[in-house]
């Protein structure tokens, strides 16, 4: 396995750890469970909506370079989350998207 494997391997051990802890609220790449209950419609397809104030305040202080390593991920699809509409996130909410994401 190559350095970009095992690092993919590290960090979904990580969430997983993170969704199960039961005495914590979820949070991923600095996107609490609040932020991503706030999102969800708008990263659910078939008809996803505009995010809301809340939503674009949880994309304003997440870890989005985090967040563009899951785009290939199984992780984000088992939350009921379509990675394209949540890369699309950043710029529904005026939120510059990282660089090579």
């Amino acid at each position: 396995m190559d350095g970009g494997g095992i690092a993919k391997v590290v960090a979904l051990v990580a969430a997983i750890v993170v969704i199960l802890d039961g005495e914590k609220a979820m949070t991923l790449c600095n996107v609490t469970d609040d932020g991503f209950t706030a999102c969800k419609p708008s990263v659910t397809p078939p008809n996803p909506v505009m995010p809301s104030p809340e939503c674009c305040e949880a994309v304003t202080g997440a870890d989005l370079q985090c967040l563009c390593s899951y785009r290939h991920s199984f992780l984000l699809p088992s939350l009921g989350i379509d990675p394209d509409l949540a890369l699309a996130l950043p710029a529904k909410c005026n939120v510059p998207s990282p660089a090579n994401c």
